[in-house]
């Protein structure tokens, strides 16, 4: 069984009450499905990016992020994507939640009120101690880069 994380929510306009909070849709789903709150919806044009409110603000507890990712059927039915993906919202914020949606479509997209149009995953965080040094251990890669195994 995974762990519980309380996360306080909060509504930010009663005008939105009516869209659903984030939830999860099945009881293995990772990643809670966060809603437009858009009053007549939103054009998002062929190959261009929209900022999608949600009318929520979150108490993330320190020591947890949340990442915020596409939805698998938006990207593969309709080419839209998120541009920072993953996106993370620190435990820190406390500002409304907006979604950067990107249309690589060929086709202008519109965004409905109360549309699922992402996923919410809660992450532990890790601090790291950087540590200056004049050597680092050899490993297999090396410094190989991009494609550096072959195709791709």
């Amino acid at each position: 069984m995974p762990e519980i994380v309380p996360i306080k929510i909060k509504r930010l306009s009663i005008d939105f009450s009516d869209i659903p909070l984030p939830s999860y849709s099945t009881s293995g789903s990772s990643g809670l499905d966060i809603r437009a709150a858009v009053s007549d919806g939103v054009i998002i044009p062929a190959g261009e990016l929209r900022l999608i409110p949600t009318n929520i603000s979150v108490e993330i507890p320190e020591g947890f992020e949340i990442q915020v990712r596409p939805r698998s059927g938006l990207a593969a039915k309709h080419g839209i994507s998120i541009l920072n993906s993953p996106g993370t919202i620190d435990s820190d914020y406390r500002g409304e939640i907006k979604i950067i949606l990107m249309n690589l479509s060929k086709e202008d997209f519109k965004i409905l009120r109360g549309d699922r149009i992402a996923q919410l995953v809660v992450s532990k965080v890790y601090k790291a101690e950087l540590l200056i040094s004049e050597e680092l251990e050899e490993s297999i890669r090396g410094s190989g880069g991009f494609g550096h195994t072959g195709k791709g």
